[in-house]
């Protein structure tokens, strides 16, 4: 448990405003795909616009973060 919280310090210490702004927005998104307490119509539309931007986020979100447990700097 210590090793990933230092990997997530370092992944802090190189992220930038714009890295947090794409983690809160990834975090929203999958909120939406979890609770999904749309009314049933617009659901499917809701949901497949929160998977999109979750991937779209969540993606380079663990790149960033994969390359700071492997040790390599960007």
């Amino acid at each position: 448990m210590k090793k990933l919280f230092g990997y997530a310090e370092k992944y802090i210490a190189g992220s930038d405003w714009k890295d947090f702004a794409m983690l809160k927005f990834c975090l929203f998104a999958m909120g939406v795909l979890a609770g999904m307490r749309i009314p049933a119509k617009d659901r499917k539309q809701a949901g497949w616009v929160a998977a999109a931007v979750f991937a779209a986020t969540y993606i380079p979100l663990m790149a960033k973060f994969v390359s700071v447990i492997m040790g390599k700097e960007e």
